[in-house]
């Protein structure tokens, strides 16, 4: 088939921003769309590409197009409307981290026209999604997989072929199942220790040297909770929604799932309690705010 040189990219956020960019720097023809107004002119003008007028003019002449949206409705409704301008052997790369069962559907009916489609999301966050050293999850047909690999390695440093459509984004949201997990857990574990007297920032050097080390410890915990950022560029609101996948996925398997139900529980009262447009680092100030103690943050320091 024919090589995938022309790419529509449709969702140019925090994480498809460089990831469009990567795009480029390797050399593929790039039109990108996004629903926010200006967005994809700003994009042409500071990086380069094509602006497309909306996400129909992104596929329009594509080999393949990428879908990098919040959440599977985005998805369903930008398929919609590129549908018509997708030719037969055009590939999509849904990116998103969906609902299983939704992509598998979409995928049944691009099918029908001769269409494909994968689904590939990404781990890794910001950083590498500048660097191009993304984790990507993929699933569907080896063929399809192997036609994308160029497309894929401009984006990422590692594919991890999981299995049919939807097994890249169930993994993705088991993924971040594990990673709210060791969040939560240890922003608990400093607000012990704190209020026992030992210093938060030490105890995330001890951690990073021991055996409760994880990604949060390693790559969140100084660098967005207790420098207060929180600002590491991926929605409290977001993870909530991929903890949900997981349960549903976990429901349809009729496998119990205890923890990861009490997890997803607590993340989503950190939204409701925090309000809309949070950081996902941002949950430990919900834990702060039950613990009635701020991290880094003693009591004589916060009376005086």
């Amino acid at each position: 088939m024919t090589p995938l040189r022309r790419i529509g990219f449709i969702g140019i956020g925090n994480m498809g921003w460089p990831m469009a960019a990567n795009l480029l720097k390797a050399g593929f023809e790039v039109a990108v769309s996004d629903a926010r107004p200006g967005r994809a002119e700003h994009f042409r003008d500071e990086i380069g590409g094509r602006a497309a007028r909306d996400a129909a003019d992104a596929a329009t002449g594509g080999d393949a197009v990428i879908t990098m949206l919040p959440t599977s409705a985005e998805v369903a409704a930008v398929i919609g409307a590129i549908k018509p301008a997708l030719a037969a052997g055009a590939l999509v790369i849904e990116m998103s981290s969906g609902a299983p069962g939704v992509t598998r559907a979409l995928a049944e009916e691009l099918g029908e026209s001769g269409i494909a489609l994968i689904d590939c999301p990404v781990s890794g966050g910001v950083a590498r999604a500048r660097s191009g050293e993304l984790a990507l999850l993929a699933g569907g047909a080896a063929a399809d997989l192997a036609r994308a690999a160029p497309v894929l390695d401009a984006m990422g440093s590692s594919v991890h072929h999981c299995g049919g459509v939807g097994a890249g984004q169930a993994m993705k949201a088991l993924n971040n199942l594990v990673s709210a997990g060791g969040f939560l857990i240890g922003i608990e574990a400093l607000l012990i220790g704190q209020k026992f007297g030992l210093d938060p920032a030490l105890m995330v050097d001890v951690l990073n040297a021991s055996t409760g080390m994880n990604n949060s410890t390693e790559k969140k915990f100084k660098q967005f909770v207790l420098s207060r950022r929180f600002d590491a560029g991926f929605g409290l609101d977001l993870m909530t929604k991929d903890l949900s996948i997981a349960l549903e996925i976990g429901r349809s398997g009729a496998t119990p799932t205890p923890f990861a139900a009490l997890c997803r529980e607590l993340w989503a009262a950190a939204g409701a309690m925090l309000g809309p447009g949070q950081d996902h680092t941002a949950l430990a100030r919900f834990s702060e705010q039950i613990a009635g103690m701020t991290l880094g943050v003693s009591k004589k320091t916060a009376g005086d």
